[in-house]
């Protein structure tokens, strides 16, 4: 016989991605049931190959008794069969991103960190369909365009690191039952059932609403519409890559006449863009700020736009965008 279809379709999931890539693999566990059923496939896949897999463990120091559990995942990950664990500690403070946000930051930073120190190219992450689905949601209600519909990308290269999230078409049903079949006795973060988070009122109040007024398939709809909207926000970041080269000045402005030819989706890209590598948090620069950017192009000729980071911009004579630095002592230079 084979496994139970829950633990194959987790296997497949896992296979399919790790053809594509070579040597070691970190996998990321909160010892749910998510991140355990990744695990114990990547541990059955690789079995073989010679590769090494480490289980990795994030501790926000969020939770009381937050060490002691990373411990025991820890240590279940090493009964799983995994070559190495790692616990990292991280500190949860981004003001004016919320905690959630904040927590998701601090692990990504500390997961790219841990694979960039033992040498392993791919990073495994255990979202589910359902998590995108509920990712979707949570980007409908801030209304923040295309980019926050897509949901969570399936795989993006940051520092060098490959970070792969394998199920993606997996339910969180599916792993759950397939932490059944193998014995597999996963942790209950207790902030998937605290109702101050937006996400925990999501997942149990809004889409189970959603399942019986619209009916099943719900979650399944939307985790499909983040597929075909990544691959609609890809084509338009290639093209905005193409015009922020073609409109970048020698002195890193951009030219306005270059902007203003393009269209609306590639223009305000560029700008974001423009803004964020001139030293612009990524987290606090809003639609106003890009739209007072835009606002620049093309008669923005003797105004200046305040933004976040200590950052000005303003339309100089000669026809460039140009940004600079506010912070006290920063001079007069263009800034990124």
């Amino acid at each position: 016989m084979g496994p139970d279809p829950a633990v194959a379709a987790v296997r497949l999931a896992v296979r399919r991605e790790l053809e594509g890539h070579e040597g070691d693999v970190l996998v990321a566990c909160s010892g749910g049931a998510d991140s355990l059923a990744l695990l114990a496939a990547t541990v059955f896949e690789t079995r073989r190959t010679g590769r090494r897999v480490v289980g990795v463990t994030v501790d926000h120091g969020l939770q009381e008794g937050s060490a002691e559990h990373a411990t025991a995942v820890a240590g279940l990950m090493a009964r799983l069969g995994v070559d190495e664990t790692m616990t990292a500690r991280v500190r949860v403070d981004a003001p004016g991103i919320g905690p959630e946000a904040a927590a998701r930051q601090a692990r990504y930073a500390a997961l790219g960190q841990a694979a960039a120190h033992l040498g392993a190219p791919l990073v495994l992450l255990g979202h589910t369909a359902d998590d995108q689905a509920e990712t979707v949601l949570l980007g409908l209600t801030r209304g923040s365009g295309g980019r926050s519909i897509a949901g969570m990308r399936r795989r993006y290269v940051e520092g060098g690191v490959a970070f792969v999230r394998p199920l993606l078409d997996v339910t969180r049903a599916q792993t759950e039952q397939a932490c059944r079949a193998e014995g597999i006795e996963p942790w209950q973060d207790p902030h998937n059932h605290d109702p101050r988070f937006t996400r925990s009122r999501l997942r149990h109040r809004v889409l189970p609403v959603l399942e019986e007024e619209l009916g099943p398939g719900v979650s399944a709809a939307l985790a499909r519409t983040a597929d075909l909207l990544q691959q609609d926000v890809a084509a338009l970041d290639e093209l905005a890559d193409e015009l922020h080269r073609a409109a970048r000045t020698a002195d890193g402005g951009l030219d306005v006449a270059s902007l203003a030819a393009a269209p609306v989706a590639l223009r305000t890209r560029v700008l974001r863009a423009a803004a964020v590598g001139a030293g612009c948090p990524s987290s606090e620069l809003f639609r106003v700020h890009v739209e007072a950017l835009a606002s620049l192009v093309p008669r923005g000729r003797g105004r200046e736009v305040q933004l976040p980071g200590h950052v000005s911009a303003a339309v100089d004579g000669d026809g460039t965008l140009r940004f600079r630095s506010t912070r006290p002592g920063a001079g007069d230079g263009v800034a990124g």
